[in-house]
C-alpha cells in the first residue's frame, strides 16, 4: 500500500471515530464538556428525557392544585399528586410550604432570599446546578419558582414546556418513588428590582416610562368578574391574559406570536401582576425569553391592591385587546 493511500485510510478512520464519538455523546449521559452547559429557558419533554440522568440536573415538580368550593377557589398543595406519580428523579418544590413566607398576610409571598435559597438548596439545587421546573396543569406555578430563582441571581433554570401533561403525552414514564437529593449550597445574589411592591406600582401609574401588565383573564381585567375585594384592574394597566401565552395543549406559543402579544418596548420598565403573583410570573418569564430587559412581578398583586380603597382601579376595557 502506498504512503499516500495509507494516509487517506487513516484520515477516514479518524473522521469515522469522531462521528461515532459525537453520536455517543448525544445520549443521556453527557461528557465532561457538556456538564453545566447552558440550556434554553424552555425545554421539551424529548430534551428532558435525553438529559434526565445528567448529574448536575435537578428536576422539580412545582404543582399547586386549584379547586372550586362553595367559597370560590382554593389552592392545595400538589404533594399528593406528586407522590402518586412524578417524573423519575424529580423532587417536590412546595409553594404552599417553605417556598413562600408562612408569616406573610398574603399567600405565596416570596420568603427572604436567604430562606428561599436554603429551601432550594435542601432540594439539591446548588450554585453549579441546572434546574428544570414543571407543574401538572398550569405552568405558571413552575414559572413562579423560576422567577424567584432569577430574583436571587440563579439563571440556569428552565421550564418543561407543557408540564407533566407533555411528559406523559410523549409516552414518558412516571415514578412514585420518593426522591431525596443531597443538600447543596445555593448562594443568593439578589436582584431586588425583579420584585415590585405596592409603592412602586402606585408611582408607575403616573409614570409613562413604566408599563403595568395585568395577567388575569380578560373578564377579570374588564371588571365583569372578580375574586378580589374590588373588580377591575390597576389604573393604566394593559391586559395580557396568561392563557393567551399557550396553545390548547398548554405549550407556549412560538416567539413571533408571543411578540405580537407583548409588544416591542423591550427596554421599558415593566411590572406584571395578577391575583397573587403566579400568573404574572408566567408573563414575566415569557418577556425575559423575548429579550425584555427590565421586568418585575408585583408580589402582592390584586390580593393586596384591591383590598385598599386608596389604590386606584379601573373597569374600562383595554381598547387594544379584542373582545372575547
Amino acid at each position: 500500500m502506498s504512503l499516500h493511500h495509507l494516509l487517506q485510510t487513516r484520515l477516514v478512520l479518524v473522521v469515522a471515530l469522531g462521528l461515532v464519538a459525537a453520536c455517543a455523546s448525544s445520549g443521556k449521559q453527557p461528557d465532561s464538556n457538556e456538564k453545566n452547559a447552558p440550556m434554553d429557558t424552555l425545554v421539551t419533554a424529548e430534551w428532558l428525557s435525553q438529559h434526565l440522568d445528567d448529574p448536575d440536573l435537578v428536576v422539580l415538580d412545582c404543582t399547586v392544585i386549584v379547586e372550586r368550593d362553595e367559597n370560590g377557589l382554593r389552592e392545595l398543595s400538589g404533594r399528593s399528586n406528586y407522590e402518586s406519580g412524578h417524573i423519575p428523579g424529580a423532587g417536590f418544590a412546595d409553594l404552599m410550604g417553605n417556598l413562600s413566607d408562612a408569616d406573610a398576610p398574603l399567600p405565596f409571598t416570596a420568603p427572604s432570599p436567604q430562606e428561599f435559597a436554603a429551601a432550594m438548596g435542601a432540594l439539591g439545587v446548588g450554585n453549579d446546578s441546572r434546574v428544570v421546573l414543571y407543574s401538572t396543569e398550569n405552568q405558571a406555578w413552575a414559572a413562579r419558582v423560576w422567577w424567584m430563582l432569577r430574583w436571587i441571581g440563579f439563571d440556569n433554570a428552565a421550564l418543561l414546556d407543557g408540564g407533566l401533561n407533555a411528559w406523559t403525552a410523549a409516552g414518558q414514564p412516571l415514578s412514585s418513588e420518593p426522591v431525596m437529593r443531597t443538600a447543596r449550597t445555593l448562594t443568593p445574589r439578589v436582584r431586588p428590582a425583579l420584585i415590585a411592591n405596592r409603592d412602586e406600582v402606585l408611582a408607575a401609574i403616573d409614570n409613562d416610562s413604566v408599563n403595568l401588565v395585568d395577567a388575569l383573564p380578560a373578564p377579570f381585567y374588564r371588571g365583569e368578574m372578580t375574586m378580589y375585594a374590588r373588580p377591575g384592574h390597576i389604573a393604566t394597566a394593559t391586559n395580557v391574559p396568561v392563557t393567551s401565552l399557550v396553545d390548547e395543549n398548554g405549550l407556549y406559543l412560538p416567539k413571533d406570536k408571543l411578540g405580537e402579544l407583548l409588544g416591542v418596548e423591550r427596554d421599558t420598565r415593566t411590572i406584571t401582576y395578577c391575583g397573587g403573583g403566579i400568573a404574572a410570573s408566567s408573563v414575566a418569564f415569557t418577556m425575559v425569553r423575548l429579550g425584555f430587559t427590565d421586568v418585575a412581578v408585583y408580589d402582592g398583586s390584586l390580593r393586596e391592591w384591591a383590598a385598599d380603597p386608596a389604590n386606584p382601579m379601573e373597569t374600562s376595557p383595554d381598547p387594544e385587546w379584542p373582545e372575547e
